[in-house]
């Protein structure tokens, strides 16, 4: 028969069964919470992986998913073109008021110069002189150069030119109006704010006021210090650097100074084709 101290040491014995069981249920319930929010974890991480993965490399965003594949092209730049009639001051042989406004900056014109001693092909370069280019394409098709002597050639130590363009002859003649300057930008500096205009070079003449240029141009036949006053339109072919060369032996005749005058050997543009 069972006495009281018995069934004390039973109930204790249950309680703490009791207690046992309540805590390994404690336990694997903390174990179970764990490794659930673990696995939460690694789904998340791989959803964000892939998510990013695809938005990088394949499928755009929402808020890019109309944009265009690719920008729209910038629109061509221009030069923005005056030329002023001058009544004052008429054309030395017929020519048109060139009507261009916003002339092309990019590409080039290649342009066959005859002259009596020789050919001096050019390249006219839209870069650089946009509207000398339009200016000069426009007295060539009109026949204006065509028949016209070279008037001025330069020997000196800083300036080796010769210039042409003048119906006349003269060096004042020209086609009834002027063109805006285009200063050249990229020539190697020199002394006192000049820079080198070197050797090959097609630029304008003009006087020393601004915007005066008109028809004239000048060949550079070997490296020559100027300031950044005339406009650069163009290059001169290697077999024109030879008959410039040749010119240039002769000299000139020092009528504006020593180095400077007409050519002692006459020079004659007979015709200049575009193209």
């Amino acid at each position: 028969m069972a006495t009281n101290q018995m069934r004390r040491d039973a109930a204790k014995r249950k309680l703490a069964n009791q207690q046992q069981r309540r805590i390994e249920r404690a336990k694997r319930r903390q174990r179970i919470a764990i490794i659930t929010s673990a696995a939460v974890v690694v789904v998340v991480v791989v959803g964000v992986v892939l998510l990013s993965t695809l938005g990088g490399r394949g499928a755009a965003p929402a808020d890019q998913a109309a944009a265009p594949s690719s920008a729209p092209a910038a629109p061509a730049a221009l030069g923005h073109c005056t030329f002023t009639p001058t009544p004052n001051d008429p054309a030395s042989k017929p020519a048109p008021v060139p009507t261009v406004a916003d002339a092309s900056t990019s590409g080039t014109v290649p342009v066959a110069m005859q002259t009596d001693k020789g050919a001096i092909p050019l390249t006219l370069d839209r870069a650089t002189g946009p509207c000398a280019v339009e200016n000069f394409l426009s007295l060539a098709k009109a026949g204006f150069y065509n028949n016209t002597p070279c008037h001025r050639l330069t020997t000196t130590d800083g300036l080796k030119v010769l210039q042409c363009g003048d119906p006349t002859g003269s060096g004042s003649g020209g086609p009834g109006y002027t063109i805006n300057d285009e200063p050249p930008t990229g020539l190697a500096p020199a002394a006192n704010g000049s820079v080198v205009y070197p050797r090959g070079t097609v630029a304008m003449a003009k006087t020393s006021a601004p915007n005066s240029g008109g028809s004239q141009f000048f060949l550079v036949y070997a490296d020559s210090t100027l300031p950044p006053d005339y406009t650069v339109f163009g290059t001169i072919g290697a077999p024109g650097l030879a008959t410039l060369d040749e010119i240039a032996k002769a000299g000139s005749d020092n009528s504006n100074g020593t180095g400077d005058g007409k050519p002692v050997t006459p020079v004659t543009i007979q015709t200049v084709t575009v193209g």
